[in-house]
C-alpha cells in the first residue's frame, strides 16, 4: 500500500469517519531515496504543475569551499568514513547531512541536505 498524504479518516475520539474519496496522485508521497557514492546517477519525477525535480541516487563529485579565497571547487568524493545519522550509512556508502566523507583533498563533512538539493557542498575539516 503507498504512502499518502490525504486526509485522515480517523475521528479525534479515535472513531472513523466515512470514506469521502479515493487517494489522489498528487497525495503520494516519494519513497525515501538514499544518495549513495558511484558514478552520478539521478532520476526526474514529475511533480504538481508538471514540473520536473531531479533525485539524485548517486554521486562521486561534491563542491568542496576554500574558506581563504571563498571559491568552490569539485573535489572527488572516495568514501563515507563516518555518518551521525546511521552507523550503517557509513557502512554502506550512503551520504546524509553532517557525514564525514574521505576525498582527494582529504577529510570533509557535508552541509547541506543532498537528497533534496541534488548536489553535495562540503567543507574541509582541518
Amino acid at each position: 500500500m503507498s504512502k499518502s498524504t490525504a486526509p485522515t479518516l480517523k475521528k479525534i475520539g479515535g472513531g472513523f469517519k466515512g470514506k469521502r474519496r479515493d487517494k489522489r496522485k498528487s497525495e503520494l508521497k516519494t519513497p525515501a531515496v538514499f544518495l549513495q557514492v558511484g558514478e552520478r546517477k539521478i532520476k526526474t519525477i514529475r511533480t504538481v504543475g508538471g514540473n520536473i525535480k531531479i533525485i539524485p541516487l548517486k554521486t562521486n563529485s561534491g563542491n568542496m569551499l576554500d574558506k581563504k579565497s571563498k571559491k568552490y571547487s569539485t573535489v572527488e568524493i572516495i568514501r563515507v568514513l563516518e555518518n551521525p545519522a546511521n552507523r550503517s550509512y557509513a557502512r554502506r556508502n550512503i551520504i546524509t547531512k553532517g557525514a564525514i566523507l574521505e576525498t582527494k583533498d582529504g577529510k570533509a563533512v557535508v552541509v547541506n541536505r543532498p537528497g533534496q538539493d541534488g548536489q553535495v557542498t562540503l567543507r574541509k575539516l582541518d
